[in-house]
Protein backbone atom coordinates (compact mmCIF):
# COMPACT_ATOMS: atom_id res chain seq x y z
CA UNK A 1 0.00 0.00 0.00
CA UNK A 2 1.18 3.15 -0.67
CA UNK A 3 2.09 5.52 2.23
CA UNK A 4 -0.22 8.79 1.79
CA UNK A 5 -0.03 9.90 5.34
CA UNK A 6 0.70 13.70 6.11
CA UNK A 7 4.47 13.40 6.68
CA UNK A 8 4.93 11.54 3.38
CA UNK A 9 3.66 13.58 1.54
CA UNK A 10 6.33 16.60 3.07
CA UNK A 11 8.99 13.63 2.68
CA UNK A 12 7.84 13.90 -1.06
CA UNK A 13 8.15 17.22 -1.74
CA UNK A 14 11.80 17.59 -0.54
CA UNK A 15 12.65 14.84 -2.80
CA UNK A 16 10.94 16.15 -5.49
CA UNK A 17 14.36 18.47 -7.04
CA UNK A 18 16.18 15.10 -6.39
CA UNK A 19 13.24 12.62 -8.11
CA UNK A 20 12.65 14.94 -11.13
CA UNK A 21 16.57 14.77 -12.12
CA UNK A 22 16.06 10.66 -13.13
CA UNK A 23 11.65 10.80 -13.80
CA UNK A 24 12.19 13.53 -16.20
CA UNK A 25 15.04 12.54 -17.97
CA UNK A 26 18.06 14.92 -16.69
CA UNK A 27 15.58 17.75 -18.14
CA UNK A 28 16.89 19.61 -14.44
CA UNK A 29 20.08 20.21 -16.08
CA UNK A 30 17.97 22.15 -19.15
CA UNK A 31 16.86 24.48 -16.83
CA UNK A 32 13.00 26.30 -16.36
CA UNK A 33 12.15 26.10 -20.50
CA UNK A 34 12.83 22.71 -20.74
CA UNK A 35 11.04 21.69 -17.45
CA UNK A 36 7.54 23.52 -17.72
CA UNK A 37 7.30 22.54 -21.50
CA UNK A 38 7.46 18.90 -20.25
CA UNK A 39 3.95 17.35 -19.34
CA UNK A 40 5.50 14.96 -16.60
CA UNK A 41 6.97 17.79 -14.73
CA UNK A 42 3.91 20.13 -15.36
CA UNK A 43 1.73 17.17 -14.04
CA UNK A 44 4.04 16.54 -10.99
CA UNK A 45 4.04 20.61 -9.68
CA UNK A 46 0.27 20.69 -10.66
CA UNK A 47 -0.97 17.20 -8.56
CA UNK A 48 -1.72 16.78 -4.86
CA UNK A 49 -1.08 20.42 -4.20
CA UNK A 50 -3.84 20.63 -1.98
CA UNK A 51 -3.11 17.68 0.11
CA UNK A 52 0.98 18.75 0.55
CA UNK A 53 -0.72 22.63 1.62
CA UNK A 54 -3.16 20.82 4.09
CA UNK A 55 -0.76 18.40 5.43
CA UNK A 56 1.89 21.18 6.03
CA UNK A 57 -0.05 23.31 7.73
CA UNK A 58 -1.48 20.68 10.14
CA UNK A 59 1.56 19.18 11.11
CA UNK A 60 4.20 21.52 11.23
CA UNK A 61 3.99 24.69 13.47
CA UNK A 62 3.58 27.96 12.14
CA UNK A 63 6.37 29.39 13.81
CA UNK A 64 9.11 26.55 12.82
CA UNK A 65 12.02 27.98 11.11
CA UNK A 66 14.00 27.26 8.17
CA UNK A 67 17.57 25.99 9.05
CA UNK A 68 20.00 29.05 8.97
CA UNK A 69 23.35 28.53 8.19
CA UNK A 70 26.81 29.94 9.78
CA UNK A 71 28.49 32.63 8.09
CA UNK A 72 31.54 30.14 6.99
CA UNK A 73 28.72 27.92 5.45
CA UNK A 74 27.37 30.83 2.72
CA UNK A 75 28.20 29.47 -1.39
CA UNK A 76 31.06 31.20 -3.02
CA UNK A 77 28.76 31.87 -6.17
CA UNK A 78 24.69 32.23 -5.71
CA UNK A 79 23.78 32.49 -9.34
CA UNK A 80 21.00 34.91 -10.46
CA UNK A 81 17.89 33.21 -11.74
CA UNK A 82 14.74 34.34 -13.95
CA UNK A 83 15.01 38.29 -14.58
CA UNK A 84 18.05 39.67 -14.30
CA UNK A 85 17.30 43.11 -15.72
CA UNK A 86 13.85 44.94 -16.09
CA UNK A 87 13.74 46.50 -18.63
CA UNK A 88 10.78 48.39 -18.34
CA UNK A 89 10.98 52.46 -18.77
CA UNK A 90 10.10 52.77 -14.80
CA UNK A 91 12.60 50.31 -13.57
CA UNK A 92 14.85 51.92 -15.65
CA UNK A 93 14.79 55.21 -14.18
CA UNK A 94 14.72 53.82 -11.08
CA UNK A 95 17.28 52.07 -11.01
CA UNK A 96 19.50 54.65 -13.14
CA UNK A 97 18.92 57.16 -9.83
CA UNK A 98 20.02 54.67 -7.84
CA UNK A 99 16.40 54.02 -6.51
CA UNK A 100 16.40 57.48 -4.60
CA UNK A 101 12.55 58.44 -6.08
CA UNK A 102 11.56 54.43 -5.65
CA UNK A 103 8.19 53.73 -3.54
CA UNK A 104 7.34 50.24 -1.81
CA UNK A 105 3.08 50.75 -2.52
CA UNK A 106 1.19 49.10 -0.06
CA UNK A 107 -2.35 48.80 -0.39
CA UNK A 108 -5.73 46.41 -0.94
CA UNK A 109 -7.34 45.47 2.12
CA UNK A 110 -5.34 47.72 4.47
CA UNK A 111 -6.58 50.41 6.72
CA UNK A 112 -3.80 52.72 5.73
CA UNK A 113 -2.20 52.49 2.31
CA UNK A 114 1.71 53.08 2.64
CA UNK A 115 4.10 54.75 0.21
CA UNK A 116 7.65 53.82 1.18
CA UNK A 117 10.84 54.99 0.31
CA UNK A 118 13.48 52.38 -0.13
CA UNK A 119 15.51 54.71 2.96
CA UNK A 120 12.72 54.12 5.17
CA UNK A 121 12.64 50.40 5.16
CA UNK A 122 16.59 50.24 5.66
CA UNK A 123 15.44 52.18 8.99
CA UNK A 124 12.84 50.26 10.37
CA UNK A 125 14.05 47.20 12.51
CA UNK A 126 15.73 44.34 10.50
CA UNK A 127 16.55 40.86 10.38
CA UNK A 128 19.48 39.44 9.26
CA UNK A 129 19.35 35.06 8.46
CA UNK A 130 21.47 32.93 6.34
CA UNK A 131 19.49 30.67 4.71
CA UNK A 132 19.51 27.43 1.71
CA UNK A 133 17.51 29.10 -1.57
CA UNK A 134 16.29 25.89 -2.91
CA UNK A 135 15.48 25.97 -6.83
CA UNK A 136 13.20 24.16 -8.73
CA UNK A 137 15.57 23.55 -11.55
CA UNK A 138 17.33 21.44 -9.05
CA UNK A 139 20.55 23.75 -7.37
CA UNK A 140 20.98 25.20 -3.97
CA UNK A 141 22.62 28.08 -2.44
CA UNK A 142 23.15 29.59 0.89
CA UNK A 143 22.85 33.17 1.47
CA UNK A 144 22.91 35.93 3.69
CA UNK A 145 19.79 38.26 2.94
CA UNK A 146 18.70 41.29 5.04
CA UNK A 147 15.28 43.59 5.66
CA UNK A 148 12.34 44.79 7.20
CA UNK A 149 10.00 41.72 8.58
CA UNK A 150 7.24 41.58 6.27
CA UNK A 151 4.79 41.21 9.34
CA UNK A 152 6.27 44.90 10.60
CA UNK A 153 5.15 46.63 6.88
CA UNK A 154 1.99 44.56 6.99
CA UNK A 155 1.19 46.17 11.02
CA UNK A 156 2.01 49.29 9.71
CA UNK A 157 -0.59 49.35 7.22
CA UNK A 158 -3.25 47.72 9.28
CA UNK A 159 -4.55 44.71 7.48
CA UNK A 160 -8.46 44.50 7.27
CA UNK A 161 -10.34 41.23 8.41
CA UNK A 162 -11.12 40.19 5.10
CA UNK A 163 -7.55 39.98 4.03
CA UNK A 164 -6.13 36.39 3.41
CA UNK A 165 -3.57 37.11 0.68
CA UNK A 166 -0.71 38.71 0.02
CA UNK A 167 0.43 39.51 -3.32
CA UNK A 168 3.66 41.02 -4.75
CA UNK A 169 3.85 43.12 -7.78
CA UNK A 170 6.67 43.34 -9.40
CA UNK A 171 8.93 45.16 -11.97
CA UNK A 172 9.38 42.54 -14.38
CA UNK A 173 7.12 41.10 -16.85
CA UNK A 174 7.50 38.13 -19.35
CA UNK A 175 6.15 39.84 -22.81
CA UNK A 176 2.41 40.43 -21.66
CA UNK A 177 2.39 38.74 -18.58
CA UNK A 178 4.06 40.96 -15.00
CA UNK A 179 5.43 38.83 -12.95
CA UNK A 180 3.44 38.53 -9.72
CA UNK A 181 3.15 36.24 -6.12
CA UNK A 182 1.55 35.89 -3.56
CA UNK A 183 0.92 33.53 0.40
CA UNK A 184 -0.73 33.41 2.39
CA UNK A 185 -1.15 35.12 6.00
CA UNK A 186 0.54 32.26 7.35
CA UNK A 187 3.86 32.84 5.77
CA UNK A 188 3.33 36.36 5.21
CA UNK A 189 3.56 36.59 9.60
CA UNK A 190 6.52 34.87 9.92
CA UNK A 191 9.81 35.76 11.40
CA UNK A 192 11.30 34.85 8.48
CA UNK A 193 9.58 36.83 5.89
CA UNK A 194 11.30 39.36 5.30
CA UNK A 195 11.69 41.97 1.93
CA UNK A 196 15.58 41.75 1.51
CA UNK A 197 17.42 44.99 0.64
CA UNK A 198 20.79 43.39 1.39
CA UNK A 199 22.56 40.39 0.34
CA UNK A 200 25.76 38.98 1.40
CA UNK A 201 25.83 42.82 3.34
CA UNK A 202 26.55 44.31 0.26
CA UNK A 203 23.19 46.32 -1.07
CA UNK A 204 21.17 43.41 -3.24
CA UNK A 205 22.23 43.56 -6.37
CA UNK A 206 20.14 44.36 -9.64
CA UNK A 207 20.34 40.45 -10.39
CA UNK A 208 18.87 39.07 -7.65
CA UNK A 209 16.15 41.71 -7.57
CA UNK A 210 16.94 45.14 -6.39
CA UNK A 211 15.89 47.48 -4.25
CA UNK A 212 13.55 44.36 -2.52
CA UNK A 213 12.56 41.32 -3.08
CA UNK A 214 10.35 38.89 -0.95
CA UNK A 215 12.33 36.02 1.39
CA UNK A 216 9.90 33.82 2.28
CA UNK A 217 12.09 30.81 3.59
CA UNK A 218 9.95 28.06 4.03
CA UNK A 219 9.27 27.50 0.21
CA UNK A 220 10.87 26.95 -3.25
CA UNK A 221 13.00 29.58 -4.60
CA UNK A 222 10.35 30.71 -7.19
CA UNK A 223 8.08 32.16 -4.63
CA UNK A 224 10.79 34.34 -3.73
CA UNK A 225 9.51 37.38 -5.79
CA UNK A 226 12.41 39.81 -7.07
CA UNK A 227 11.97 43.59 -7.98
CA UNK A 228 8.74 43.84 -5.84
CA UNK A 229 7.09 47.44 -6.75
CA UNK A 230 3.57 46.92 -4.89
CA UNK A 231 2.28 44.80 -1.55
CA UNK A 232 -1.18 44.03 -2.11
CA UNK A 233 -3.68 42.49 0.31
CA UNK A 234 -6.39 41.00 -0.79
CA UNK A 235 -9.18 38.38 0.06
CA UNK A 236 -8.77 36.10 -3.01
CA UNK A 237 -6.48 35.14 -5.70
CA UNK A 238 -8.28 33.42 -8.22
CA UNK A 239 -10.17 36.66 -9.54
CA UNK A 240 -6.42 38.01 -10.34
CA UNK A 241 -4.75 37.47 -13.72
CA UNK A 242 -4.77 33.51 -14.81
CA UNK A 243 -6.15 32.96 -11.15
CA UNK A 244 -3.79 30.54 -10.00
CA UNK A 245 -1.79 32.78 -7.71
CA UNK A 246 1.49 33.75 -9.72
CA UNK A 247 3.28 33.62 -13.03
CA UNK A 248 4.77 30.35 -12.84
CA UNK A 249 1.68 29.03 -11.22
CA UNK A 250 -0.48 30.55 -14.07
CA UNK A 251 2.04 29.78 -17.05
CA UNK A 252 3.76 26.48 -16.29
CA UNK A 253 1.09 24.90 -13.47
CA UNK A 254 3.74 25.26 -11.03
CA UNK A 255 2.13 24.23 -7.58
CA UNK A 256 0.95 27.82 -5.71
CA UNK A 257 2.51 26.06 -2.20
CA UNK A 258 5.58 25.37 -2.57
CA UNK A 259 6.51 24.74 1.02
CA UNK A 260 9.76 22.85 1.83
Amino acid sequence: MTDQSPNSFLLSRRRLIGGLGVGAGGLLLSGCDALTANDQFRSIMHGAEGLHYSAQRLVTDRNALAKEFAPSERSPVFRANGSINPDSADYIRHRNSNFADWRLVVDGLVARPLAIPLAALMAMPQRAQITRHDCVEGWSAIGKWQGPQLSHILSLARLLPSARYIVFHCADAFGAHPYYESIDLVDAMHSQSILAWRMNDAPLPVAHGAPIRLRVERQLGYKHAKYVMRVEARDRIDTLYRGKGGFWEDDADYQWYAGI
